[in-house]
């Protein structure tokens, strides 16, 4: 995630850089402009297409994780729900353990009421001795109620003997079962708590999956607007390289008309004062690092310009006309015009353009060479 941050952050300062700079390369002919124009657009396309595929990748990442987080959800659920039945289960041990406390203990009481009989009895026996039994077996009643009491002796002894032993048995069964269900209810205390501590792990998973995904629509959010701006771009740059092609076909067209058209004689041009020194600025402009013919041609195509029908017929209507010249539009010309920068060869490349000398025939045009342009090559210029 961090690392598509830093994509898209990289992507937005692109977008800033590709609108508001002109070119990393000065352009000095529509041409040129055209090529640069072409190669902005190929750039920003290609931008474009990176931040697609990181937004599919994201949206990828986005989907797989809603993926995992349903998942989670129905563990989160199943494990509730399990909670929620041990919860139950042990509602109901603890009202076992309360039910058969209760039994105990009237168990329990039983066997004191039977145990405080049996003690009332043993007692009358022991003070009384065998005397009772004499008596009750010797009676003036006959032999049959000598019978009849000694059974009743016997079954008196077979009850408490009986009831002995039912107290015994009550009591350790009643008491195993306790035990039974406090070590049921302790198991279920002991899963309780490992169901909490799953049902917490899993809330936990389930949260930082939701910010994950939540992460990842924000960065999603941003990369789109990122190629929204991209395409934008890509429009401004489409609507500026038809511009440029047009204007392109018409220089071509111009230079084609210039060719066939009427051409004056130097003798026909009237210069004015100050034309010297703006010529002589505008070579050091253009051809300032070229060498000396290089600087002779830039002054001659300004001349050949002049005195073209097709074009303005002064120096300063020919090098101030729209978007002809890149340092007019750029500043560098006034720049140089106030700081007196053209050296002696650049005046001396205006004098011999304005008497009259070209070392590049008619052209009207020059440029950085290009791929498939052709014309005459002087220093780092064609022109044609």
């Amino acid at each position: 995630m961090k690392s598509a941050g830093r994509q898209i952050a990289v992507l937005l300062i692109m977008v800033v850089l590709v609108a508001s700079a002109p070119g990393t390369v000065r352009a000095t002919t529509t041409q040129e402009k055209l090529n640069q124009a072409k190669e902005e657009k190929a750039q920003t396309e290609s931008a474009l297409q990176q931040t697609k595929e990181n937004i599919q990748g994201m949206q990828g990442e986005r989907n797989s994780l809603q993926g995992q987080l349903s998942i989670l959800n129905g563990d989160l659920e199943e494990v509730s729900q399990n909670l929620s039945e041990l919860e139950s289960d042990i509602e109901n041990k603890e009202q076992d353990i309360a039910d058969t406390e209760i039994a105990l203990q009237e168990a329990e009481e039983t066997v004191a009421w039977q145990y405080e009989c049996m003690k009332k009895r043993i007692k009358f026996i022991y003070e009384r001795g065998d005397a009772v039994y004499l008596e009750m077996l010797f009676s003036p009643e006959g032999f049959g109620d000598f019978l009849n009491k000694s059974q009743y002796i016997e079954k008196i002894h077979e009850y408490d003997q009986k009831m002995l032993k039912e107290y015994i048995e009550t009591q350790e069964k009643i008491e195993e079962t306790k035990a039974q269900l406090v070590a049921q209810k302790e198991e279920l205390d002991e899963l309780k708590v490992k169901t909490e501590e799953e049902q917490s792990k899993v809330a936990a998973m389930v949260k930082s999956t939701a910010n994950n995904i939540a992460g990842y629509a924000d960065q999603i959010s941003e990369a789109e607007n990122v190629a929204f701006a991209y395409e934008a771009k890509v429009k401004e740059q489409e609507a500026n390289i038809a511009a440029l092609q047009k204007q392109l076909a018409e220089e071509q067209a111009m230079s084609k008309l210039a060719s066939q058209s009427a051409k004056r004689d130097i003798s026909e041009v009237t210069f004015a004062e100050g034309d010297r020194e703006l010529l002589a600025q505008l070579i050091y402009c253009e051809a300032g690092g070229e060498p000396y013919a290089g600087k002779v041609a830039v002054g001659a195509v300004v001349m050949n310009r002049v005195m073209s029908s097709v074009y303005p017929d002064t120096v300063v209507g020919v090098i101030y006309q729209n978007k002809q010249f890149s340092p007019v539009g750029s500043g560098r010309l006034a720049l140089a015009l106030a700081e007196g920068r053209a050296t002696a060869e650049c005046y001396q490349a205006a004098d011999e353009a304005m008497s009259g000398v070209t070392n590049v025939g008619n052209c009207v045009y020059f440029r950085t060479p290009i791929p498939g342009l052709t014309g005459i090559s002087i220093g780092g210029h064609i022109f044609y």
